[in-house]
């Protein structure tokens, strides 16, 4: 490629909301997802790659976060690509511990199509006129985020479980899953367990200083989400649910936390084309 066809892919890229990271992330995250699985050493540096133009991505589009007056970028989009982007970050880091096959590909086409989301609705920038806004925030999308691995390991769960029933213990020899069913479910309700104190604490911190508090979508559909996972960790303590009883709590709550923000500006953007309040 000449130097002046680079300088025009460049302008496109940035007139378009394009950039060179979200490039980078959307060429590595599909050559993760089209590499095929015994290409071990193709795929998962890729998806490293593909995860770290992710996060300088975030890093520049959703702004800077620190001080009384600043502006982020906030919007349904920026969210699902946070959100996304935690749980490629936590199975690439459990992957170094404990192989996971067959979940790379997934992760990778979830990537790409968070980053294009990002790109195509990039949000609306908004002043954070108090200093905890911030952190009121970030602890909303590290719940979104925990809340996503435990979804993930649930799903791994579950399938190990339905494998389990229909061929026998050698369906889960190494190859398969990976992941011994107990380590699973442990694993699965730590993230649980991890979300719902970040989740607790970003919902006592929303309602203890904000200056307007109001009872809308968003706030209902949190409380909602709340009370989901608090009575899954009642179930699995007093009760000892588990299994398919325990991930179908898993999916339902995190579902409603989505619909808590991502959802509803979802539907004010996109399908009712107006900006979200």
């Amino acid at each position: 490629m000449s130097l002046s066809s680079a300088f025009s892919v460049g302008v496109l890229a940035q007139s378009s909301g394009l950039s060179w990271w979200g490039l980078a992330a959307l060429v590595a995250y599909a050559l993760a997802a089209l590499a095929p699985e015994r290409w071990t050493r193709v795929g998962g540096p890729a998806l490293v790659v593909g995860l770290l133009a992710h996060v300088a991505l975030l890093v520049r589009d959703v702004g800077s976060l620190g001080a009384p007056g600043t502006a982020a970028r906030l919007g349904f989009g920026p969210v699902l690509s946070l959100t996304v982007c935690l749980m490629v970050a936590v199975h690439a880091l459990e992957s170094r511990l404990v192989p996971v096959p067959r979940v790379r590909r997934a992760l990778a086409v979830a990537g790409a199509l968070a980053v294009a989301l990002a790109i195509v609705f990039p949000g609306e920038w908004r002043m954070l006129g108090s200093r905890w806004a911030p952190v009121h925030w970030l602890l909303g999308v590290g719940a979104y985020g925990l809340f996503a691995a435990a979804v993930l390991h649930a799903l791994l769960l579950d399938e190990s479980e339905r494998r389990l029933r229909a061929h026998g213990p050698s369906a889960l020899r190494p190859g398969g899953i990976g992941m011994p069913l107990l380590q699973l479910e442990r694993l699965t309700f730590r993230f649980v367990q991890a979300g719902f104190v970040v989740l607790s604490l970003a919902i006592v911190l929303g309602v203890v200083t904000a200056e307007r508090w109001r009872l809308d979508h968003k706030t209902v559909l949190s409380f909602v989400s709340w009370f989901l996972f608090a009575g899954l960790l009642a179930g699995r303590h007093w009760r000892g649910w588990r299994g398919r009883q325990a991930t179908r709590w898993v999916y339902a709550g995190a579902l409603v936390l989505l619909l808590a923000y991502a959802g509803t500006r979802f539907v004010a953007v996109v399908l009712l084309g107006r900006s979200p309040v």
